[in-house]
């Protein structure tokens, strides 16, 4: 079901489920109609001792019917006997629905059973009609108990001011697990109880922040763990077949457990096996990010300017005062660099928020990328970004390419430097520096080869915290590697992935290969005069080639002994 249900296809749907629990309960008996491992979330929750479950699972093996029988069996209690309301939260309409439906299956079952002693189940039940209810909505049932099971929104708030049993279905995928959590521990102040239940979402999801938290002791939550072959040992597909009519066998049964397996292909460890993808969530794994950062600050260095909110109102000779150790920081960083390795430049600007940053990346002879020099500048205007930005593009050797976040206030500044280093368009494509206007095509096609190189460790970067924070904060989002809206750090000091932009930016940059050749011929014989004219002309046109911004090297000019 994707879309709202009309009255009679909810009518024919609940009539279809309650006529499959009739014939599991002919076929096995009422005691016996909950499988082994439903069975035991049930009795761990029955247990006094568990308040918080956690319970990892593979998809479609009825966790959420044996939850919604509890859940029956909760709220139909009276008070003195543990009744309280029961609350189902999941992130979609449709589960909600089905949630209910089994709910209302396991209170018809159990109201016939409550008539054979005498008990109601329903204050409105007819003991003829004991299936009979208008206490059984949509959204919501009603006990003669005076408690209630219902449906809500995966939003905090609809926790606020309620008490009862809160079950998180499909945790991982609720939008914010972290503050629905919070809301719902509220509970356990006044006796209630949390059920937390998911497949998983990715490694650095917090429904397995939590998981890994109370399996290494942090945590003094309950928890338990459901695989697919655990299912099926005990008698998930056996349970299908009494279902659907199908007979069983082991032979059908290993056909079918193959066939599900190659229907979720590489997703299957996930779906199916409680083990948490590297790559959904969170982008880049905390461990992979470190792993890759192993330059010290001295040999790739982190050089951070943080301005006086008031820096243009002060006179100029003190703006300057205030610039000139930095920008001395940065040529001598510049002047660091290996003159053998080409060298990529990515910039994202910003201005009020969050922090500029330039990244240089240095390229080996085996195409291995290292950071060479990061500046990140905050409260810093856009007339000296640019000239920052202008000193390490002229001064970089064998600059090989820079682009520049243009989407928005980085248009004027991208097209300030393309007039000085010439601009990369369609027209003219030999220009230096890329105008790039940030889009989730050009995440979607640009973040995963900076991905891959973190993988075949292909890159290195400088240990540094922040950076670390700005690369774990690229996240998965429709299939799109792409940078959320949150914000973190302190106040007067957040930060928006800035790094993980510029370090995206730099590294398309040096994939993009952009050169400049310089051609001198073969010398000749030439007479006294005609030497020395030569070697004056030669010199004249590298100092011409050193002014022109380019930051050309003639380095081979001067190694050439045939020139002088």
């Amino acid at each position: 079901m994707s879309g709202p249900i009309s009255k009679e296809e909810w009518e024919r749907v609940r009539r279809e489920s309650m006529a499959n629990l009739d014939h599991v309960i002919d076929s096995v008996g009422l005691p016996s109609v909950l499988l082994g491992y439903q069975g035991r979330t049930v009795s761990l929750l029955e247990s006094t001792a568990v308040r918080v479950l956690f319970i990892e699972k593979s998809r479609r093996i009825g966790e959420t019917w044996a939850l919604a029988s509890y859940a029956v069996l909760r709220a139909s209690r009276a008070k003195d006997a543990g009744g309280m309301d029961a609350m189902y939260i999941s992130y979609s309409q449709e589960m909600t629905r089905e949630f209910i439906d089994a709910c209302a299956m396991w209170a018809r079952a159990y109201a016939e059973a409550a008539i054979a002693q005498e008990e109601f189940l329903f204050a409105d039940t007819d003991p003829a009609h004991p299936d009979e209810t208008r206490q059984i909505k949509a959204f919501r049932i009603q006990f003669a108990s005076g408690f209630e099971i219902l449906a809500l929104s995966s939003a905090p708030r609809t926790l606020r001011g309620k008490q009862g049993l809160v079950i998180i279905d499909e945790a991982a995928f609720v939008d914010s697990l972290k503050e629905l959590l919070k809301a719902a521990l509220a509970n356990l102040m006044w006796g209630g109880q949390v059920v937390v239940c998911s497949t998983h979402n990715g490694a650095d999801n917090e429904f397995n922040v939590q998981v890994q938290d109370i399996l290494g002791g942090r945590s003094k939550y309950s928890h338990l763990k459901i695989d697919f072959d655990q299912a099926l040992l005990e008698g998930l597909y056996e349970r299908i077949c009494l279902v659907t009519g199908a007979e069983w066998s082991p032979e059908a049964e290993a056909a079918w457990r193959q066939d599900i397996i190659d229907f979720y292909g590489d997703g299957a460890d996930e779906e199916l096996f409680c083990v948490p993808s590297m790559g959904s969530g969170a982008w880049l794994t905390t461990p992979l990010i470190e792993a890759r950062m192993t330059l010290t600050p001295e040999e790739a260095p982190v050089i951070r300017i943080d301005l006086p909110l008031d820096f243009l109102h002060r006179p100029e000779l003190e703006r300057q005062h205030l610039m000139a150790p930095h920008q001395d920081a940065i040529k001598k960083a510049l002047d660091g660099l290996d003159e053998n390795r080409q060298h990529a430049f990515g910039y994202d600007p910003a201005r009020k928020a969050d922090p500029a940053i330039m990244s240089l990346l240095s390229i080996d002879k085996v195409l291995r990328r290292k950071a060479a020099l990061t500046v990140e500048l905050r409260n810093v205007p856009f007339q000296e970004q640019k000239e920052i930005a202008t000193l390490m593009l002229k001064t970089a050797p064998r600059l090989c390419g820079a682009a520049v976040d243009a989407t928005g206030v980085g248009m004027n500044l991208a097209e300030d430097l393309g007039r000085i280093f010439g601009l990369h368009t369609e027209e003219t494509p030999g220009g230096l520096v890329w105008s790039v206007t940030l889009s989730q095509n050009w995440y979607n096609e640009n973040f995963p080869p900076l991905k891959t190189a973190f993988e075949d460790d292909n890159i290195a970067l400088t240990r540094d915290a922040e950076h670390a924070v700005d690369l774990r904060l690229v996240k998965i989002i429709r299939g799109i590697p792409s940078i959320p809206p949150e914000r973190v750090g302190v106040a007067g000091a957040k930060r928006h992935g800035d790094f993980a932009v510029a370090l995206v930016l730099a590294y398309f940059a040096s994939r993009m290969q952009w050169h400049e050749y310089g051609y001198l011929p073969a010398p000749i014989a030439k007479s006294r005069f005609e030497e020395r004219a030569s070697t004056d002309q030669s010199r004249s046109w590298r100092d011409r080639a050193d002014d022109n911004d380019r930051g050309f090297r003639m380095a081979s000019t001067r190694r050439n002994p045939g020139i002088y």
